[in-house]
């Protein structure tokens, strides 16, 4: 879902890239904040572009039954109820892209050129539907001066990263062909990948619920990998948080900073203006006056720069050793599964790893089967609680392993999240087995000893926990083959874990 198309003259000519707020879920869609950023003030008209915020945003809310239908879904089987979330965001991104090209008027700019010819602004998103931006463009028809003033307001760039540090969406850099002609004029393009692809292994094993002390070795690399070889190109980056909505949720992402726009020589009221391009004018103006102070020192204002709120609400900071600690994160309904699943680092041994998969789905297709015959036996209420609580899971498990292991192109990572999404589902399957035969053979034991003769017929000992026990313990087995299996499918390239820096730059042009 990125920018098609991009040529050159559109990379002379971007201007900004907004990126929308909040997480894209049936609760807190994507939506733009009102009042357009400083980065694109002159090339707007404020109050057409604030009726463009309107109209954007409606567009960007779903449905209630939408929402109605995930929600019915993640009760009854959660894997169904993510392939409906990205279906729905799909749909949205294809929405806004065409509300954007061919809908809107574009009367919101101040080019007669790119309102006439629908061709100011494009909408894009990350691979993963998590993060979606607006890319503005000059028309062409204004003043020199201007557009040279205006381009130079390009950075420092704020670039968000996709993902939410979650097992199915985890933090990645998405540099598309229009973000990396616009740092190729300043980095070579062998040099941006490879800090890319360096960046997303170290993203990529990030999680929400453990933010702190999982973002450490990401600063560390920065800080040894990345930032030495940038300062020779002369651009640095700095970690960072963005655009906190009032649910408390906000974006990781990088400042990318170029030339003489350096954390120690930067001066205050740019840095406030282009790091946080969605906080209101006036708001700035008041924090742009409380940091005049000449008392003030550049450890002040990285400090006040890493704190969630800054005067009247400037939205975003700096993340460093010393802010660290202070980060928000939140744990969902969901955090015991992350014991289970979670993105670890590739171990390497595809086709080994692959014929283990193979036959631990085989092993815990017959266990299951075995499982339920052993259940239908006890009785045929058994059976159908073990089946039903949840539909679809326990017995899902072995048509998605096999889809995901013998699938071929991209989504063959895709295809093995979703596997492991049905294996730890089947979970419930388990417990609801262990209740079923706790209560039974409770019952059964209270009794008489000649009214359990039948249950004791039926029964040839009272073995019934040996069958689910080994089934449960096959399924932490499964999922961290499985997560082996992704990390060897998404990064190929050991040599991006290298710990020595010219060790990793060695490989730059590979």
């Amino acid at each position: 879902s990125e920018v098609r198309g991009t040529r050159a003259e559109e990379t002379q000519s971007h201007v900004h890239r907004m990126y929308f707020m909040g997480p894209n879920t049936f609760r807190e869609p994507w939506h733009l904040p009102y009042s357009p950023p400083n980065a694109i003030i002159e090339i707007v008209y404020e109050d057409a572009f604030n009726r463009f915020i309107d109209g954007i945003n409606s567009v960007a809310a779903y449905d209630w039954w939408e929402g109605s239908v995930h929600s019915i879904l993640s009760v009854l089987a959660y894997p169904c109820a993510w392939s409906w979330k990205q279906w729905r965001r799909r749909n949205k991104i294809h929405r806004l892209q065409e509300y954007v090209k061919s809908e809107y008027d574009h009367s919101c700019l101040r080019s007669c050129r790119s309102r006439a010819l629908y061709k100011g602004m494009k909408v894009g998103a990350t691979p993963d539907l998590m993060v979606a931006y607006i890319d503005f463009f000059l028309g062409g028809d204004e003043k020199r001066l201007d557009m040279v003033t205006i381009i130079q307001k390009r950075f420092p760039m704020c670039i968000i990263f996709g993902g939410d540090g979650s097992y199915m969406s985890p933090y990645s850099l998405h540099s598309d062909t229009l973000l990396t002609n616009l740092l190729g004029q300043h980095v070579p393009a062998t040099v941006w990948n490879r800090l890319v692809a360096g960046l997303n292994a170290q993203l990529r094993t990030v999680r929400h619920g453990s933010i702190r002390s999982a973002l450490v070795p990401v600063i560390d690399w920065i800080r040894s990998h990345g930032n030495p070889q940038l300062e020779f190109h002369g651009v640095k980056i700095e970690l960072g948080w963005f655009q906190a909505t009032a649910t408390g949720y906000y974006q990781l992402g990088i400042l990318v900073m170029v030339g003489d726009y350096s954390l120690h020589n930067l001066h205050q009221s740019d840095l406030l203006d282009r790091i946080i391009d969605e906080c209101p004018r006036n708001v700035s103006t008041v924090t742009r006056k409380s940091l005049k102070k000449p008392q003030q020192s550049q450890t002040y204002m990285s400090h006040a720069l890493s704190r969630k709120r800054i005067s009247s609400g400037i939205n975003g900071g700096l993340i460093n050793d010393a802010t660290l600690k202070s980060l928000d994160f939140r744990r969902d309904f969901l955090f015991p599964f992350s014991l289970l699943l979670h993105n670890t680092r590739p171990l390497g041994r595809q086709d080994t790893l692959q014929l283990l998969i193979s036959i631990v789905l085989l092993a815990d297709l017959s266990i299951t089967l075995l499982t339920l015959v052993q259940f239908y036996w006890i009785s045929l209420g058994a059976f159908l609680a073990v089946l039903l609580i949840l539909p679809l899971s326990l017995l899902s498990p072995f048509p998605a392993g096999l889809n995901a292991l013998f699938s071929k192109g991209p989504r063959r990572a895709s295809l093995a999240r979703v596997y492991a999404l049905w294996n730890a589902t089947s979970l419930l399957n388990i417990v609801v087995a262990f209740i079923c035969g706790l209560f039974n053979y409770g019952v059964f034991s209270l009794q008489p000893p000649e009214e359990s003769n039948g249950w004791n017929t039926r029964r040839e000992d009272d073995k019934w926990w040996l069958l689910p026990t080994i089934l449960l313990l096959f399924k932490p087995i499964q999922a961290r083959f499985v997560d082996w299996h992704i990390a060897n499918l998404e990064v190929q390239d050991f040599s991006l874990f290298c710990p020595d820096p010219d060790t990793f730059w060695a490989h730059e042009s590979i």
